[in-house]
């Protein structure tokens, strides 16, 4: 359970004061050590990085070769302020990363460790501003997306879990949490049936996937209708990717205030990490290596869905 650490998350995020420095000093409280925090900013204010390595028993950090999970909290940012008063719906990206790693962190003081080492990196932004989205508008951010991959997609991540909004659209009808297919290097593989498996052990239901177009795994700046930016960390690395969608059953704005719903946003932050114990121990497979190669063999690489194609 880490209903816990999501509300003491919450009341930190929730504010029009908080930044990358005040929550690192919440990590850091919990026991994990290796925190740091980028302010970057951009032409519409700043924003702060926040990335957190925890150590696993057999992770590369301590010389090991267990495989590397990456937790990405994607959002344009935690308020509209001063447009909106509040934490806004956008803001449970960065919420269920900061909120799994206290959980990361609490276990770990416990005796409880993982096999493989977790990053996990989101941003920290109060006063994010909002843009038109169809059908209910979107947040924007300070920084671009090119900017956000960079500073949170990292190179010693051999698999992402990237945790966002989703609830701006009228293709998931489903309050709670879903997941998408992998995409790896421009395809869009099968769902992940251990990832399944591991879903319906942690909400006590069937699991839900959320559907993938070939737009959305474009970067963003090319003109194309995407969902929303959980899938664009997929541009920007070749490890295979994974969306974590909290999700709605009807469309709410990301800047809506008062739509956070902390029991999903818990269930998320559970999967992640039932998600980062197994895959740690190499039980869980993100996608089917063989089927992938047989894929480029058959049809080539699909790579260019990485860049922003032909002008």
């Amino acid at each position: 359970m880490a209903l816990k650490q999501v509300i003491e998350a919450y009341e930190l995020l929730d504010s029009a004061y908080v930044d990358g420095y005040e929550v690192a000093g919440l990590l850091k409280k919990a026991g994990l050590e290796d925190v740091e925090v980028k302010r970057i900013a951009g032409a519409k204010g700043f924003t702060d990085f926040i990335k957190v390595r925890v150590p696993g028993s057999s992770g590369k950090v301590k010389g090991g070769s267990a495989p590397t999970l990456g937790i990405i909290g994607r959002l344009g940012g935690l308020g509209a302020r001063p447009e909106r008063i509040g934490f806004v719906s956008d803001g449970d990206g960065a919420l269920a990363a900061v909120a799994a790693a206290l959980k990361l962190g609490t276990m770990q003081k416990k005796g409880d460790i993982l096999a493989g080492d977790v990053i996990i990196a989101t941003h920290i932004c109060p006063n994010a501003p909002t843009r038109p989205h169809d059908p209910v508008p979107f947040m924007d951010s300070p920084v671009d997306i090119a900017a956000m991959n960079r500073h949170e997609v990292d190179p010693a991540m051999d698999a992402i879990l990237s945790i966002d909004t989703t609830k701006g659209n009228r293709v998931i009808n489903h309050r709670g949490f879903a997941i998408s297919p992998t995409v790896k290097e421009g395809y869009i593989l099968r769902v992940s049936e251990d990832l399944l498996d591991l879903m319906q052990i942690a909400t006590g239901r069937l699991p839900v996937v959320f559907p993938v177009t070939t737009q959305d795994i474009t970067p963003y700046g090319n003109g194309l209708y995407h969902l929303n930016s959980i899938l664009q960390p997929c541009v920007a690395t070749a490890a295979p990717v994974v969306g974590v969608a909290i999700t709605a059953e009807v469309p709410v704005p990301g800047c809506a205030t008062g739509a956070s719903h902390l029991v999903d946003i818990e269930a998320a932050v559970r999967f992640c990490i039932e998600v980062a114990k197994a895959f740690g121990q190499g039980k869980c497979r993100i996608y089917d290596e063989e089927e992938f190669e047989r894929l480029k063999a058959l049809y080539g690489p699909m790579d260019h869905l990485q860049t922003l194609g032909k002008s």
